[in-house]
């Protein structure tokens, strides 16, 4: 009817011109509290306390709430920084000594020598590169992972593999999945965030989707600086008025429905702007970082002299405040540094210098904060690129892509500290001992967050669809 179109123009534009990503996030996210993951005891409601292992609908206690993951967007070289190779070292400059494989770029040249020595540190030993000085310090909270594998080695397939576990795209991604599976545990902000440092990872927003799960699951991508949302800072003259109209649409609402007696997509518009009006209201005072005391902002580097590191320190502080909040997964992309990412076809010591400069300070200071405030128990991080790097030069100075072995550590949320998980080559090339594929990776999240990856499924185009597809073991011997 004329009137029911003029009125669903009239809500859409009650909608104060909030980020359209940021929305789709909290469409239904109320509604679909409710919702139960095929084979799970049910999710509980968005206000509902996980007070037992029953109540939030989990297959087994949960050692972990929150995931913080810390994307290093064009794969760190694992020789380089969590996996020594003096082999490497003693035969820097010569032939390679194994078969090389294709790579991207083929201009393969001789083996190369990590350009930073590796220390042990903490009680536990765990060698760590002198690209992490800040990092190291934690050493003891640290699981290293240095068998992980891709089953691609271009950046955009790569990249949706690592998020959703296919290589392809449209599929969930991990923390759409996570959210799927255990809800919000925020009235006011989205489920999933992603906290954008200036570097959206090639295959771009599709890497933080919600595929074929509902949208409201979907990551809600917050830019960088003061205002992450567009107009998320209503004028204060049109407070009030912007109440009156979301009074005026419930009532028309209202009337609606009893002439129709049944939900349609107008109810589910109405519950998106009241919950972006919440959001409204939580947003700016979660982005508001004037409480920090100064020690604080200086540890996460805020103050520092490079302006990637002031970035990132304020990601990572955002993200810990966003933990406190009930935000149930949290992604960190990489600013930009200058040079092209972790992706150092060339230029590999600078290139791998100016990045781990931006990144090092701000996640010591996130890994000690969490600690502090006792949340790290319960709050997984996570360090990874989509693949790794070759141990042979591409050109003189730089290393291709190499998807046959590369390192991430975890840390927090039940993960054993200290500790290394399989092993490499010794060139650190490929994997040698307890080889593991994203798959892995993506089931040990889950079982953290006491969730079985086999049974966390949706049925989608004939079958039952989940995070990690027909794969997939959990890494018991990385576990607490």
């Amino acid at each position: 009817m004329w009137w029911e179109t003029s009125r669903r123009r009239f809500l859409w534009q009650a909608a104060c011109g909030m980020g359209g990503v940021a929305l789709t996030a909290l469409v239904q996210q109320e509604a679909e509290a409710e919702g139960v993951g095929r084979g799970r005891g049910g999710r509980r409601r968005a206000d509902e306390p996980a007070t037992d292992t029953a109540a939030a609908g989990l297959h087994h206690p949960a050692r972990a709430k929150n995931v913080i993951f810390l994307y290093m967007d064009g794969g760190p070289a694992q020789m380089d920084t969590f996996d020594p190779k003096p082999r490497l070292t003693a035969e820097h400059g010569q032939p390679f000594g194994m078969k090389m494989e294709p790579t991207q770029f083929n201009n393969n040249g001789n083996t190369l020598g990590s350009p930073w020595k590796f220390q042990p540190y903490g009680q536990s030993g765990l060698p760590i590169s002198d690209l992490f000085p800040h990092v190291a310090q934690h050493a003891d909270k640290l699981a290293v992972i240095r068998s992980m594998t891709s089953a691609f080695s271009e950046h955009t397939n790569a990249n949706y593999f690592l998020h959703s576990g296919s290589g392809f795209q449209g599929r969930p991604s991990m923390g759409a999945w996570v959210g799927y599976g255990l809800g919000s545990e925020s009235r006011e902000l989205p489920g999933f965030v992603v906290l954008n440092g200036g570097l959206i990872p090639p295959g771009g927003a599709d890497c933080f989707g919600s595929g074929f799960l509902p949208a409201a699951f979907q990551g809600s991508v917050f830019a960088h600086g003061p205002q992450p949302v567009a107009n998320i800072r209503p004028p204060a003259e049109r407070q009030s008025a912007q109440v009156a109209t979301l009074d005026l649409v419930r009532h028309l609402d209202r009337q609606y429905l009893e002439q129709l007696s049944q939900k349609d997509a107008v109810e589910s518009a109405i519950t998106n702007f009241e919950l972006a009006f919440r959001m409204q209201g939580k947003v700016p005072e979660l982005m508001d970082l004037s409480g920090e005391t100064a020690e604080t902002l200086a540890a996460y580097g805020l103050e520092s002299g490079n302006g990637p590191t002031q970035v990132f320190g304020r990601q990572c502080l955002v993200a810990r405040r966003m933990v406190e909040a009930g935000v149930r997964f949290i992604e960190l992309t990489c600013p930009s540094v200058g040079s092209d990412r972790w992706d150092q076809h060339s230029n590999l010591k600078d290139g791998h210098e100016a990045n781990a400069r931006a990144v090092d300070q701000p996640i010591a200071a996130l890994l000690a904060d969490l600690e502090q405030r006792g949340l790290l128990d319960e709050t997984l991080v996570v360090w990874s690129g989509e693949f790794g790097r070759t141990p042979f030069a591409q050109g003189a100075d730089g290393r291709d892509h190499n998807p046959f072995g590369f390192s991430l550590w975890m840390a927090g949320g039940g993960v054993k500290g200290g500790t290394t998980y399989g092993a490499t080559d010794e060139y650190g090339y490929k994997v040698v001992e307890g080889k593991l594929q994203i798959h892995d990776l993506h089931a040990t999240m889950l079982h953290l967050l006491g969730v079985d990856h086999k049974q966390l499924t949706v049925r989608w185009g004939g079958r039952d669809m989940r995070l990690t597809d027909v794969h997939g073991k959990v890494v018991h011997e990385i576990l607490a």
